[in-house]
């Protein structure tokens, strides 16, 4: 059985507790790496990039051995979860502990609880010193650019997007402008159309136009036919007989 989860790099800052017995120097801040260098590990790497550099890594088994003992229930997926999501918590703390020298602290523990009320996490670190402190800084800084550059080309493909998006979005909007104006236009033209309309007929139909249109009608109507325009009359010619004798 491995990890069954796609681990991708964790990077964070370390609230530190815990005073180093006979240093004078306050605590320098630590940022934490964690990772899965394969399937069955899970590693993570604690340092102030000066003097203070530690280690630890967990196989499978001994993530078995860390369930069973904290007593998270669960699936196994759930449990490397829950391990993941606690580190990366706010509440995570680097315990130091030990009597400090020129070479730091020589003990520390992580202690990581996902949310208050919730089993606690803690995993012993080991100390690195030489040439295996500087490969682990190393490491951690190549894999931080590594984040970083990911980061940022996420950054500018989303900031091209968004540009795209801005201008498609301003053509759109100049073209619904231009409709608007448009459709108002057309709108103010109607309104005057009717306007006008309105002002013929009722011009038209004013009670002076009425009466003038009403007085030439009953002149037509009473207009008398010239004598000579009128149909003559045919009939019979009379004519006195007399009485023959």
């Amino acid at each position: 059985m491995g990890l069954e989860v796609q681990l991708e790099p964790v990077f964070g800052q370390l609230t530190v507790e815990g005073a180093v017995l006979g240093s004078t120097v306050p605590p320098t801040q630590f940022l934490f790496h964690l990772y899965a260098p394969d399937s069955l590990h899970l590693g993570i790497h604690v340092t102030d990039f000066h003097s203070n550099t530690w280690e630890a890594v967990r196989s499978v088994s001994q993530l078995e051995d860390m369930q069973d003992s904290i007593g998270v229930g669960g699936s196994w997926s759930e449990f490397i979860d829950y391990v993941v999501n606690s580190i990366k918590s706010e509440d995570t703390k680097l315990v130091l502990e030990g009597h400090s020298d020129s070479d730091g602290a020589p003990k520390a523990k992580l202690v990581a609880q996902k949310s208050k009320g919730m089993p606690k996490i803690s995993i012993s670190l080991t100390k690195l010193v030489g040439l295996a402190a500087t490969e682990a800084i190393a490491s951690f800084s190549r894999q931080l650019f590594k984040e970083f550059k990911s980061i940022n080309e996420s950054y500018v493909e989303e900031r091209e997007r968004s540009m795209q998006l801005s201008k498609v979005v301003s053509a759109e909007k100049e073209r619904n402008e231009s409709i608007q104006s448009q459709l108002e236009q057309y709108t103010k033209r109607q309104k005057v159309q009717r306007i006008g309309s309105s002002d013929i007929n009722g011009a038209l139909n004013s009670p002076e136009k009425q009466a003038t249109r009403d007085t030439k009608s009953a002149k037509v109507v009473n207009r008398v036919v010239p004598a000579y325009r009128r149909a003559k009359v045919r009939g019979a010619v009379l004519q006195d007989i007399e009485d023959e004798t």
